[in-house]
């Protein structure tokens, strides 16, 4: 019996997925001996990775499932565990405020293939009011965990198929430069995920350019190179980390916006904290979505074999109720 063609895909993804999956986490870190060992600061640059490197790569996510990346720290082993691979590939803007001290430290000789995964990105700055659809965000530039954010530039690239287009050309060209014997391999692979990739960012841009209404409200400022991108005004609860608590005013201006844009949902995200969010829709006589900005997954989204294209998927569906 032949299957079908997208069956397969979504057969062969799957297992990529559950490949790639058992790095996950550096609790119980092994490095290779006959695979290229590359280390990633967050999920979104561990599925780039993984999908691109294949079984020629063994690939290992800094942060754990579960685990908010605002809320993270490397400990010394984590940072022998870096030094010791071939590639390491950090997302930059300020996201991970510790790996200047890290890539200060690696000797000369180290060996070790650096790649800053937002490279070529346009940044957004927060903190005011701007033509990238955020409507009076809020400036963090240190969270409650003592991560400091580049000024008030708004890290969350990702969050954007458009900008993660990008994102996944910088992360192959670095496995290339780790291992330029398989660069045929990694290309075709590459080539497979930015297929994915470009396909995520037409439906996005299709279907959202015909939404009747433009305004969300969302848990934290991870949003922001969406709106930019496909016409969206968005008004966040907290700052760049969800960390930053809202003031009294800020809550004020979230009810007014509310009000006046008549928004019919509240977005959170699964690995922090939905009360504010809650809180805040049922004062507003509203209700609540997920709106996932890709940092982390849960355990539950892992065992299932999700990823960055069926999360978006599913953002995607959530954003087109919120606007109808």
């Amino acid at each position: 019996m032949k299957v079908p063609k997208r069956i397969l895909t979504a057969l062969i993804s799957m297992l990529i997925v559950a490949a790639v999956m058992t790095g996950c986490g550096t609790s119980n870190v092994t490095l290779s001996a006959d695979k290229v060992n590359v280390m990633t600061t967050f999920y979104t640059l561990y599925d780039f990775a993984g999908r691109i490197g294949g079984d020629k790569v063994n690939v290992i996510n800094l942060v754990p499932a579960g685990v908010e990346p605002h809320d993270w720290s490397p400990k010394s082993r984590d940072l022998n565990h870096m030094s010791k691979s071939q590639l390491f590939i950090y997302n930059g803007a300020g996201f991970e405020g510790w790996v200047g001290d890290f890539l200060g430290s690696l000797k000369k000789d180290s060996g070790l293939t650096v790649i800053e995964a937002s490279k070529g990105i346009e940044l957004l700055h927060a903190g005011h009011e701007d033509d990238h659809g955020l409507d009076e965000g809020k400036s963090n530039e240190k969270d409650d965990h003592g991560h400091e954010h580049d000024s008030d530039v708004d890290p969350h690239v990702w969050v954007s198929p458009k900008s993660a287009l990008k994102m996944a050309e910088n992360i192959k060209d670095g496995i290339v430069q780790a291992d330029p014997a398989n660069k045929a391999y990694y290309e075709s692979n590459y080539e497979t995920l930015k297929k994915q990739l470009t396909e995520l960012d037409d439906k996005f841009s299709r279907t959202l350019s015909k939404t009747a209404k433009k305004e969300i409200v969302v848990s934290h400022q991870a949003f922001g190179y969406l709106a930019r991108d496909y016409g969206l005004t968005l008004k966040p609860i907290m700052g760049l980390s969800p960390g930053a608590e809202p003031t009294a005013q800020d809550l004020k201006e979230i009810n007014k916006f509310v009000r006046d844009h008549q928004v019919k949902y509240i977005f959170f995200e699964e690995l922090v904290s939905d009360k504010m969010a809650k809180t805040l829709a049922k004062d507003a006589g509203i209700e609540t979505l997920v709106l996932n900005p890709l940092e982390g997954l849960t355990h539950e989204q892992v065992n299932a074999g999700e990823h960055y294209v069926s999360v978006m998927e599913n953002n995607l569906q959530n954003l087109l109720k919120a606007l109808q």
